[in-house]
């Protein structure tokens, strides 16, 4: 134990900011119990058969070693000028990265220089505090007013210091479901260009093509003055339910795509290759595909929020893209989001996410009147990118937790 701890001793300081959080303790009390996962955002549903066959028939043709897949640049390339209007020149403004979580990370480690500092918007997805850290920058979080989720354009100009490097956006967003309004991306927009700062967006997912109420996905990047300071992450997995087969990218101007292919190649060399070739097949899907990607998620969305909101939960904002709900606990539920969680676990054998991982803004360290902050463990996450059989069987076992007024007995 002494020896362990000395060598704990010997960790980076950005090693021993990334300690482990209560959503994983939750995760493995989850497995023990067998429950329904309505926590992790990813299909539980077949891929796609033709890109399963677009797969086995590349590895079956022998493309099992390194390689640079320039196909998918093609593609990427045709559908940017077609669905956002940008020209991007396939061999200088993509790098090919293993999933959008490289190709996030690696955008950090081409752009940020320690004590450099990184607007997020609050709540955000945990992953990119961690990558920011790991390259020596600094979060600085702007929480997003509730229940609507809405940008304070005064908050945002004030987290602008001299130190201020870039912003990172994801819309639509992750927990909430939130698409930003063009009034908002520019604000976001106009803030970079008067402060001199580049803009990294996560937009994966099923991000890009699966917006719901006519909502519309526009990158930040098709905003004026724009493209140049924009870095696009994105990756194949969510769109066609294939996370396991790590391709991604980033799309950017020719040098900081350069900077970003340089770190992938020496961090992991090379995307696997046989699943790059399937990408191609996948990036040439029909709209037809996508059409009814997007029906199929807004049944899923209406499903759960419909039962949410039946048995208690206050479903005060509907999603408006992504694959989440980000549901509000009743006020008169007593429990915090975690031990909410747990009782869900133990007692009706299905598994979401505690809201309060995705918070990181804290009380004002100046004269500022203190704010409340309570809402943060008043949230919970539920995935809805499951099957319907897993979505029906989910509610059934909540169902039998429901009291003579038919609301959850846990609220």
């Amino acid at each position: 134990m002494e020896m362990e701890m000395e060598m704990g001793k010997k960790l980076s300081s950005a090693a021993k900011t990334l300690t482990p959080s209560p959503i994983q303790e939750l995760s493995h009390l989850a497995q023990r119990c067998n429950a329904i996962n309505l926590a992790e955002g990813f299909p539980d549903f077949p891929a796609p058969s033709h890109l399963k066959n677009a797969a086995v028939s590349a590895i079956l043709s022998d493309f099992n070693q390194y390689r640079h897949v320039q196909g998918i640049c093609e593609n990427l390339a045709r559908i940017m000028k077609e669905m956002h209007g940008l020209d991007v020149d396939p061999l200088t403004d993509i790098a090919i990265c293993c999933g959008q979580s490289e190709a996030f990370v690696a955008a950090m480690f081409a752009l940020i220089d320690p004590g450099d500092e990184v607007i997020l918007f609050d709540p955000s997805y945990e992953t990119y505090g961690g990558c920011i850290t790991m390259a020596g920058g600094i979060p600085v979080y702007v929480d997003l007013d509730p229940p609507h989720w809405t940008l304070d354009p005064y908050k945002l100009m004030k987290s602008f210091t001299v130190k201020t490097k870039a912003i990172v956006l994801n819309s639509p967003h992750n927990p909430t479901g939130k698409v930003f309004t063009k009034d908002e991306l520019e604000i976001i927009a106009g803030a970079c260009l008067t402060k001199d700062c580049l803009a990294i967006t996560d937009e994966v997912w099923v991000y890009e093509y699966i917006t719901f109420d006519d909502k519309k996905h526009v990158t930040l990047a098709s905003l004026p003055g724009m493209q140049k300071r924009t870095i696009i992450t994105s990756s194949l997995s969510k769109t066609f339910g294939v996370t396991g087969w790590r391709v991604g990218w980033a799309i950017a101007s020719a040098s900081i795509a350069s900077a970003i292919r340089n770190i992938h190649i020496k961090i992991t060399d090379s995307a696997p290759a046989p699943f790059q070739v399937a990408a191609v097949t996948a990036l040439k899907s029909p709209p037809e595909y996508f059409e009814l990607l997007r029906r199929d998620y807004k049944f899923k969305r209406d499903f759960i929020t419909q039962m949410l909101a039946g048995i208690g939960f206050r479903i005060q904002f509907k999603p408006q893209g992504s694959v989440f709900v980000f549901a509000a606990l009743p006020e008169s539920c007593i429990l915090s989001d975690v031990e909410f969680i747990k009782e869900m676990i133990q007692e009706a054998g299905v598994v979401a996410v505690p809201g309060c991982g995705f918070f990181h803004t804290i009380q004002p360290s100046d004269n500022s009147p203190p704010a409340d902050l309570s809402y943060q463990k008043r949230y919970i996450r539920f995935a809805f990118c499951k099957s319907d059989a897993t979505l029906a069987a989910a509610a059934q076992k909540i169902g039998d937790l429901l009291d003579a007024r038919g609301r959850l007995k846990l609220l």
